[in-house]
C-alpha cells in the first residue's frame, strides 16, 4: 500500500491520526513500501554526493506545504490529488527523519546493528555531570563540566542515547541564570516544552514561567503534570505572555510563526542549533519583520554539550 494510492477523506484522516501516534520506521515501511522505496533511493543518492546541504534542501522540500494549484482545486479530482500528495509527503518526511536518526544511532554504535552503551567510567561521569538521577536532568556546573567532559572518550554516544527520550541538549547553571536575567520577571511561556526541564529550572531561578506542549511526542516523552497540554496557539491565547521560550523547536515547524504574530510578545528566546536544518523554522525567521533577530554566542557556549553546536537566538521587538 502506498500513500500515493490512498483514497482521500476518511482513509486519509485515519492515516494522519495513525502517524500522530508515532509509529516506528518498520511499521511505516510495511504499510507504505512504495514510499519507503522512494525515500531510501533519494537518501542513497544524497549520501553518494557527499554534500550535506543537499540533505537540508531535500528535508525542507518534504516539510514544505504543497503549492497552490490554479486548476482542479475547486473540483473533486483536484482535492483528491492534493490530499493524496500531501499525505505522501507527510509519510515520507516522517520516514526520512526516522531513517536519519537510525543512521546516527548505528554510526555512534560503531556499525549496523551495534548496541550503544557507555562503559562504567563514561557512564558514571556523564550521570554525575548531567543528571540528578536516572534521566532527570539537572542544571550543569560549568566548572565540573570543563574539568571532566574532556576525559570522556565515549562522548559521541551521549546524544544518540538520550534523544530517544526527547532530550536534545543540557542546560548549564550559568545559562539558566542568564535567561532569568533576560526574562527579568516578565510573564514567560515555554512552548513545545517536552518533559518541562527548562521551565523547571527557570521556575527554580524565580522566573514566572508556564510550560506547555501539544503532547504529540507522548510515544517518547513522559509529560509531567507541570506541562500543560496546549498547542502553541492555545497557550499564547491563554497566557498572553510577554516572553516566549522554546528549546530545540522542530525544523520547519508550523507554530513559531504564531509567536511572531502575537502583538503582546516582546521577546522570543530560541535554544537550538547553529545548523538551520537541525532546528527552527528558518523560513519564518527570515520572513518575520516585527522582531530584530540576533545570535547570542556567549549564551550559546552555555548550551551543552558543545559538540551539538548549540546556540541561543534572541528575537526582540523594537
Amino acid at each position: 500500500m502506498s500513500a500515493t494510492a490512498s483514497k482521500p477523506g476518511r482513509e486519509t484522516a485515519e492515516a494522519i491520526e495513525w502517524l500522530r501516534a508515532g509509529p516506528p520506521l518498520a511499521e511505516l515501511k510495511t504499510r507504505y513500501p512504495q514510499d519507503w522505496a522512494k525515500v531510501s533511493a533519494e537518501l542513497a543518492d544524497i549520501f553518494a554526493t557527499g554534500k550535506p546541504e543537499q540533505l537540508q534542501t531535500w528535508l525542507a522540500g518534504l516539510a514544505a506545504p504543497l503549492p497552490a494549484q490554479a486548476r482542479g482545486v475547486g473540483r473533486r479530482p483536484g482535492r483528491q490529488q492534493l490530499e493524496s500528495a500531501a499525505l505522501a509527503r507527510l509519510i515520507r518526511h516522517r520516514m526520512a527523519h526516522l531513517a536519519l536518526k537510525g543512521y546516527v544511532l548505528s554510526a555512534a554504535a560503531g556499525g549496523k546493528g551495534g548496541k550503544i552503551r557507555f562503559n562504567w567510567f563514561n557512564g558514571f561521569v556523564a550521570q554525575r555531570l548531567l543528571f540528578a538521577h536516572d534521566l532527570v536532568r539537572k542544571p550543569v556546573s560549568m566548572a565540573w563540566f570543563r574539568l571532566f567532559w574532556p576525559l570522556l572518550w565515549q562522548k559521541n554516544l551521549l546524544m544518540p542515547l538520550v534523544e530517544a527520550k526527547g532530550i536534545y541538549c543540557f542546560y548549564s547553571r550559568p545559562l539558566i541564570d542568564a535567561l532569568a536575567r533576560l526574562i527579568d520577571g516578565r510573564a514567560c511561556l515555554e512552548i513545545a516544552a517536552g518533559d518541562g526541564t527548562l521551565s523547571r529550572f527557570l521556575a527554580e531561578a524565580g522566573v514566572p514561567v508556564s510550560a506547555t506542549d501539544d503532547y504529540s511526542w507522548k510515544h517518547a516523552v513522559t509529560y509531567p503534570d507541570t506541562v500543560l497540554k496546549l498547542d502553541a496557539a492555545q497557550a499564547l491565547k491563554r497566557f498572553r505572555p510577554r516572553v516566549v521560550i522554546c528549546s530545540w523547536p522542530p525544523a520547519n515547524n508550523g507554530f513559531e510563526r504564531l509567536v511572531f504574530a502575537d502583538p503582546g510578545v516582546e521577546l522570543y528566546i530560541v535554544i537550538g542549533s547553529r545548523h538551520s536544518f537541525a532546528s527552527g523554522n528558518w523560513t519564518d525567521y527570515r520572513a518575520q519583520t516585527g522582531f530584530e533577530m540576533m545570535e547570542d554566542e556567549g549564551l550559546g557556549r552555555l548550551v551543552l554539550p558543545p559538540e551539538l553546536a548549540g546556540t541561543v537566538y534572541l528575537f526582540r521587538r523594537p
